[in-house]
C-alpha cells in the first residue's frame, strides 16, 4: 500500500483538515454508513479517510481494505479491455459487433422510445462497437427508461444486480428486445458495457472474468478486486444499504453470494474493490496507460478515451431525463470528461480534462490531469434500480447523503494551494 503523506504535496494542510469533520456528521446522522475517501497528488496519497462503518448491524468500522461493490465504476475499466484489443487489431471503432454477437443481428427499434412494444421499425444500420462504448446502441436499462419496455427490461432479464444466467443467455435475452433509439442516435445509458464486456471475452476466447484479471488486475496488482467476495474475505465487505422512505432508517439491499466467480460477470457494474486497487487503476489511467514499468495501453489509446464523442445535439439531451450533465462534460470511449468546468455546478469539479465515472452506490473517482490528481470517494448506499426509477432518483437518499460527495469535492479543491 502507498504510503500516506505527511506533509502532502501541493495540498494546505489546513483545508485537508476540514474533510473528515464535515462528512463525518453524514454518517452519524444516519444519513450514509460511512465513507472511504482518497486523494492522490504528485505521486502519493496526499490523505485517506476511513469514516462510519461499513456494517451497521455488526458495528464494524470502515478501513482501508474494506470492500466496495463500485457499480458502474466497472464500465471505465471493461472500456479499457475492449481498447487493449482494438490496439491489438481485433476491431475497429465503426465495425459492427455483429462478427462478435450474431445475437443483435436485424435488431428492431421502438418507433416511440415509451411506446408499445409491437410498434417497431428495422433498425437502420447495426450496433458498432462505438455504440457500445459510448451508449448510443439503442439498447438501455429499465431503471434508465420509462414505458412498457422498462418493465420488459425487468421482466426478460430480472433483477440488474443479481443476475445468475449464463454470458451467452444473457446476451440472447437482451437482444429479443427491442431497441428503444436507432443506432448512433443518442445516448441512452444502458447495458451497452455489459455486452461490450462479454465480447472482449468471446474476442480473446476466455470469460471475460479470466481476461481481466490476466490483462488488467495481475498487472497492476489489484488482487481484491473481482466479480464475488470470496468467503474468506466477506468480513472486510461494505454493507450496500438503502434508506427505507417510511421508517427513515437504512436497511441492507440483498445480493447473492457466490463461492466461487460467478456465470454472469458483467462489464457494465458487477467489480467489488477497494480503495487501493482503484487507485491503481485511475494511476494508470492518469498516466496514460502505465505505471511503474506496466504498460497496459498506449497513450493515444488513453487520450481517445478520455475525449467526448458525443455530437452538441446528443449533449443537450439530460441524462436519465433529468440531470443537465453534459453542460460542463462529454463523454468518451467508457468515461465522462470535463470540458467546461465552469457549467458543471452542482455536478462536480475539475480541470479540463479530468475524466471518471460513477456508480449507482454512490462510488466515484475522477483523475484530473491539469491538478495531477486523483480522488476516490466510496460508500455504499443504493439508488432505485427498477422500472420507473427515472420518476424518483433522490430515493435512498437525504439531503445529508446527496450532499456529501459535492462538499468531498468543493472541500478537496479548495485545499489545493493556490
Amino acid at each position: 500500500m502507498d504510503k500516506v503523506a505527511t506533509n502532502p504535496k501541493g495540498f494546505s494542510a489546513e483545508g485537508l483538515a476540514k474533510i473528515a469533520p464535515t462528512l463525518q456528521p453524514v454518517a452519524d446522522a444516519g444519513d450514509l454508513s460511512g465513507f472511504v475517501t482518497l486523494l492522490y497528488r504528485q505521486g502519493e496519497i496526499a490523505q485517506l479517510n476511513t469514516l462510519g462503518h461499513r456494517d451497521l448491524q455488526k458495528k464494524l468500522p470502515m478501513e482501508r481494505d474494506t470492500l466496495f461493490r463500485i457499480a458502474s465504476m466497472t464500465k471505465p475499466v471493461t472500456s479499457l479491455a475492449a481498447l487493449m484489443l482494438m490496439e491489438e487489431g481485433k476491431f475497429k471503432l465503426e465495425d459492427p459487433i455483429v462478427k462478435w454477437a450474431p445475437e443483435f443481428r436485424n435488431m428492431r427499434v421502438l418507433k416511440d422510445a415509451q411506446g408499445p412494444l409491437d410498434a417497431t421499425e428495422p433498425a437502420a444500420r447495426d450496433i458498432t462497437f462505438d455504440d457500445l462504448f459510448t451508449h448510443r446502441s439503442g439498447l438501455a436499462y429499465g431503471f434508465s427508461s420509462l414505458g412498457p419496455i422498462a418493465h420488459e427490461y425487468q421482466r426478460v432479464l430480472g433483477d440488474v444486480l443479481n443476475s445468475r444466467m449464463t454470458p451467452d443467455d444473457w446476451m440472447a435475452r437482451l437482444a429479443s428486445m427491442p431497441l428503444l433509439y436507432q443506432p448512433g442516435e443518442r445516448f441512452h445509458y444502458s447495458h451497452s458495457t455489459d455486452v461490450l464486456g462479454f465480447i472482449v471475452g468471446r474476442i480473446a476466447g476466455m470469460p471475460f472474468r479470466d481476461f481481466l484479471m490476466k490483462r488488467i488486475f495481475g498487472p497492476l496488482g489489484m488482487n481484491d478486486t473481482d466479480f464475488y467476495v470470496p468467503p474468506e474475505k466477506r468480513h472486510r465487505a461494505a454493507v450496500v444499504y438503502r434508506m427505507n422512505e417510511q421508517k427513515n432508517v437504512l436497511e441492507p439491499v440483498p445480493f447473492n453470494q457466490y463461492d466461487t466467480p460467478p456465470d454472469y460477470c458483467g462489464g457494465g457494474g458487477g467489480l467489488i474493490s477497494t480503495a487501493d486497487d482503484y487507485l491503481q487503476f485511475a494511476r494508470m489511467m492518469l498516466n496514460r496507460g502505465a505505471i511503474g514499468g506496466t504498460r497496459l495501453a498506449a497513450t493515444t489509446t488513453i487520450e481517445l478515451m478520455c475525449t467526448n464523442r458525443l455530437t452538441p445535439a446528443q449533449r443537450a439531451i439530460p441524462f436519465l431525463g433529468s440531470i443537465p450533465m453534459w453542460d460542463g462534460m462529454g463523454f468518451g470511449l467508457g468515461v465522462s470528461v470535463i470540458d467546461a468546468p465552469e457549467k458543471l455546478g452542482f455536478l462536480g469539479m475539475g480541470g479540463v480534462g479530468s475524466f471518471g465515472w460513477p456508480g449507482a452506490f454512490g462510488t466515484w473517482w475522477q483523475a484530473d490531469p491539469e491538478n495531477d490528481l486523483i480522488l476516490i470517494y466510496l460508500i455504499q448506499n443504493s439508488m432505485p434500480l427498477e422500472p420507473g426509477a427515472l420518476a424518483n432518483l433522490a430515493a435512498g437518499q437525504r439531503m445529508g447523503g446527496r450532499l456529501a460527495l459535492p462538499m468531498f469535492q468543493r472541500l478537496s479543491y479548495d485545499a489545493l494551494a493556490k
